[in-house]
């Protein structure tokens, strides 16, 4: 394996460990203190990460040359994200009442669970089937 490939991959799954803790300390905000999502890195410091992820995953697919609706895994593991940030912004944003976001968060956790199982082993079925 090539030292950029390598490289590329450590620093998207440090940005993946960074933006599912900040997911899960701003998840604690909205729950127990709602007034910190309005603090100002609060609200930058997660889409700059999140920004990165994006980079660093596009950059892995053009590397190792798997796309979307060519392989399974990939189009499994988009379309999970695409869950994660409905329903994260429901949670943390959207959400008019407490169980509304509460709901939201359950299924961003639960499409961040499939997102990660899938991005380990390359299967949109996860062991299921």
């Amino acid at each position: 394996m090539s030292s950029l490939y390598i490289a590329l991959k450590h620093f998207h799954l440090t940005t993946v460990a960074l933006t599912i803790m900040l997911f899960l300390f701003r998840s604690a905000l909205m729950l127990w203190y709602p007034r910190g999502l309005n603090w100002r890195w609060v609200r930058v410091v997660p889409h700059v990460i999140d920004t990165l992820l994006l980079l660093s995953g596009t950059g892995l697919m053009f590397l190792i040359h798997q796309y979307p609706l060519v392989n399974h895994w990939l189009t499994a593991k988009l379309t999970a994200l695409l869950l994660y940030i409905v329903f994260g912004t429901l949670a943390l944003k959207r959400g008019r009442t407490r169980r509304t976001r509460l709901t939201a968060l359950l299924f961003a956790l639960l499409s961040l669970g499939y997102l990660v199982a899938v991005a380990r082993i390359h299967s949109p079925t996860i062991g299921l089937f």
